[in-house]
Formats: structure tokens, sequence, C-alpha cells
């Protein structure tokens, strides 16, 4: 883990809607931060660098935190972003130690060309690991290079990360390899069976 996922982070005395919108208006973003059986711990982060740290490892990224001095190690676990604005409204974040295993959806990334003929279609977006909480990668790559007709790549079958394991059923379907369908001829046109006919 690199020293830009450092945060440094304040404790929250105010609660509520208008304690959380003048929180966002001097740029801070709200948070709980939670795990291992402790109270939680309501946080404003710094929205700027809070936002850098998610575009750049994505919302599986774990933070240090610096809490009036005390370092803490956190995962992002959900932010909620504005619909319209798209600024971060708020975040849970879970707490997590060094070598602890931690249970993480991680984008699924097709590389490759299918066969042709063939389309390959996505049937989930993210497979679920566990994971090292400081080790999470990033993706897990399937290639359908030249992948038939029929082929189907189920979670059970998939390379993983070293030091991962599967958390899903083992015969989820995450990408399917079909037919592509032949363009329908336009209005007027005829094909070649009926132009026998």
């Amino acid at each position: 883990m690199s020293d830009d996922n450092k945060l440094v982070a304040s404790v929250r005395s105010e609660f509520g809607k208008g304690a959380a919108r003048r929180a966002r208006r001097d740029g801070q973003v709200p948070a709980v931060l939670y795990g291992h059986g402790t109270d939680p711990q309501h946080l404003n982060l710094p929205a700027r660098e809070f936002a850098a740290i998610l575009r750049a490892h994505g919302t599986n990224v774990v933070i240090n935190l610096d809490i009036d001095g005390k370092d803490q190690l956190a995962l992002t676990k959900s932010v909620v972003v504005h619909p319209i604005r798209r600024h971060i409204e708020h975040a849970d974040l879970l707490i997590v130690q060094k070598g602890e295993k931690v249970a993480v959806e991680v984008p699924i990334v097709v590389t490759g060309t299918a066969a042709p003929g063939a389309l390959v279609t996505e049937e989930t977006t993210t497979i679920k690991l566990e994971v090292d909480a400081l080790d999470i990668p990033e993706s897990v790559e399937i290639s359908v290079e030249g992948a038939e007709v029929g082929t189907q790549f189920l979670a059970g079958a998939v390379a993983l990360p070293k030091g991962a394991t599967l958390a899903d059923d083992a015969e989820l379907l995450l990408v399917n390899v079909v037919a592509a369908q032949a363009a329908e001829p336009a209005a007027g046109e005829e094909t070649e069976a009926e132009a026998e006919a």
C-alpha cells in the first residue's frame, strides 16, 4: 500500500442532515468507520483527496486513515454519490488489519476476440473473491481469444490472482459466447429462400 492512500480524518461531533450538508459545503465527506467489534466512529474525510484515491484505485481500496494522530487501515465498503452533482455524499469504511482476509467484488475484464460469427456476452461484471486486505486485485482478466460459439466461462474455472480464493458459486456464469445473429433484410428485400419459392 502506498503513501498516496493516506488521509487525515477528523472525528465528527455533529450528526444529522444539517451537519452533513455543512461538512460537504466545507469540502468534507461524512463517513462512518466500523468493524472488529468496535463502536462506529463518525468521521469527516477531505473530499478532494478521498475522491482522488477512489479515481486512482477504485472502490476496493484500503486507506490509511490518520485519526487524531493514530493510524488505522480501512477498506471502503460503500460510497454514496449524488446522482446529479456526482460528488461523494457519504462513505462507509470497514476496519481492516494486516494479514486479514476480506471478501470483495472485483471487476471482470474480458480480453481478446472470439471466433468469427461469435458474440461475447458478459453475464456479470464482477466476481466475489476472498483476498488479503492489503493485496486486493484491481480486476480479474478473462481471455476469450478464439473462443467458439457455446463456450462458457464459469467462476470456478477462471484463473484467479495469487492468494485469492473464490467467494462466489463456482457454477456462476461470467461470460458466454453465443452465435451472432445475422442482420435482418431491409424492407422490400427478399432473402434467397423467398426468391427461390
